[in-house]
């Protein structure tokens, strides 16, 4: 049997492959509630096959939405829509999971098929939060530079935010700390220029990073899994580096994170990134090979062979699909077919006979 089709235990939960949807934002809610395209959207990837499928970076706080179309977990109505796609995602054999996150400095921003501009106060927007009031890009927002108690109050939110996706049936929670967003602009000296308890060395600059962990693991159940995306790399010295991730991994490890995802980027607005097929499969390999985390990989994994071989030569634990899911929702089931897995648990009987 292809590893890819393995199935894979985190804690109570079982994957029935190593096939995941990545968190995807669709830019698509009205006041953060989710409407029946994420029904839709979402549910085809579970009928599609994937053994886990991850609902899209969840804003924690109304301020902490890219965009005014993002979705949100920030109030108790939130719950209920949420719970309609749990109960279907669970039922076609997938597990659901979700992405809670705060855009931070990088939030009050245009939909990208409207621009992606950012949205000053003045025209609708809010104001923007960040380690120190220095904006992600020139002419961008200046952030509000959070004091330690407002710290303190994210960290709740990510809390109440779990306690929120356990009611509304998700078994598998990803806290988002990457590609520039609050959590990752606290991480990387490139953002964070502060001398308190939250910035100068590597212990400081990682504080609010295990916080919120351990604010999460007070609302979100032992049995669950918790997973964290990192952007392994700013792809320049001068910034947070595997090395880093490494590092921070390990310390996460008796905090309750069983995985981590591996993402890269975003953090400054400069920088040449060598993207390409698998390009960032060595961060996953280097945070499984040197910790004793689970990993997930990503970034333009579109092949079956090259999924597989990614999980048979141990590089990680689980890929995750953005883009081609968005292209093929039944990737698995293709995939399942191009490695000769017999896979008719995987297709729902009302499909069999395409198959």
């Amino acid at each position: 049997m292809p590893h890819l089709f393995d199935p894979l235990i985190v804690r109570s939960i079982t994957l029935r492959n190593r096939i995941g949807v990545s968190p995807i934002c669709q830019y698509s809610c009205e006041d953060g509630f989710a409407t029946d395209w994420h029904l839709v959207h979402l549910g085809s990837r579970a009928v599609g096959g994937a053994g886990l499928v991850i609902v899209e970076a969840t804003a924690v706080e109304h301020r902490g939405m890219i965009s005014p179309n993002d979705l949100g977990i920030w109030k108790d109505d939130h719950i209920a829509p949420l719970r309609r796609i749990t109960d279907f995602v669970r039922a076609q054999g997938s597990v659901p999971g979700i992405q809670i996150a705060h855009a931070g400095r990088k939030a009050s921003t245009q939909r990208p098929w409207d621009g992606d501009a950012p949205i000053f106060p003045a025209d609708g927007g809010w104001e923007v939060v960040g380690p120190t009031p220095t904006p992600f890009a020139p002419g961008d927002p200046v952030p509000h530079q959070l004091t330690e108690s407002e710290i303190a109050g994210v960290c709740r939110l990510f809390a109440d935010a779990a306690a929120r996706a356990l009611l509304a049936g998700f078994e598998w929670l990803e806290i988002h700390g990457a590609h520039g967003y609050l959590i990752s602009s606290f991480l990387s000296p490139l953002s964070n220029t502060r001398t308190d308890n939250y910035g100068g060395s590597f212990e400081n600059r990682t504080r609010i990073a295990i916080e919120v962990v351990r604010a999460v693991r007070t609302q979100w159940p032992q049995h669950l899994p918790l997973a964290i995306r990192f952007s392994c790399s700013d792809w320049t010295p001068e910034g947070w580096t595997i090395e880093d991730t490494v590092r921070l991994a390990s310390l996460l490890e008796n905090e309750g994170v069983d995985l981590v995802d591996c993402s890269s980027g975003g953090n400054a607005p400069d920088i040449q990134i060598p993207a390409g097929a698998s390009y960032q499969v060595p961060f996953a390999d280097a945070v499984k090979q040197q910790t004793h985390q689970l990993t997930a990989a990503v970034g333009f994994i579109t092949q079956p062979l090259q999924a597989d071989a990614i999980i048979r030569n141990g590089q990680a634990d689980i890929v995750l699909l953005a883009r081609e899911s968005l292209r093929d929702p039944y990737w698995p089931l293709h995939a399942a077919s191009a490695l000769h897995f017999k896979g008719e648990t995987l297709v729902p009987a009302q499909y069999r006979r395409a198959f």
